[in-house]
């Protein structure tokens, strides 16, 4: 290809209609725009506020220290019985 036959402008490619294709109908369109305007003018009714109360998450950690600590005095407890064998 030639440099001068890339940048010429043509007419854009264009698709004909399959045979038997169907087109919407004015009143398809028509009821589609409808029910979009009702979807919009609808949209302003939704309101998201926030919540008087402050949002409370309780969380137990106190659990998970008091295994690790009665696991951490069954260890020392077993080497003292088991001193020979450490």
């Amino acid at each position: 290809m030639k440099p001068a036959e890339l940048t010429v402008r043509r007419a854009a490619a264009t698709i004909p209609p399959m045979e038997g294709e169907a087109r919407p109908s004015s009143r398809a369109i028509r009821s589609l725009v409808l029910a979009m305007a009702g979807l919009m003018a609808l949209g302003g009714c939704i309101s998201v506020e926030a919540p008087d109360k402050p949002i409370v998450i309780e969380l137990n950690i106190n659990i998970r220290q008091e295994v690790i600590y009665r696991l951490a005095e069954d260890a020392g407890n077993t080497i003292e019985e088991n001193a020979d064998i450490f």
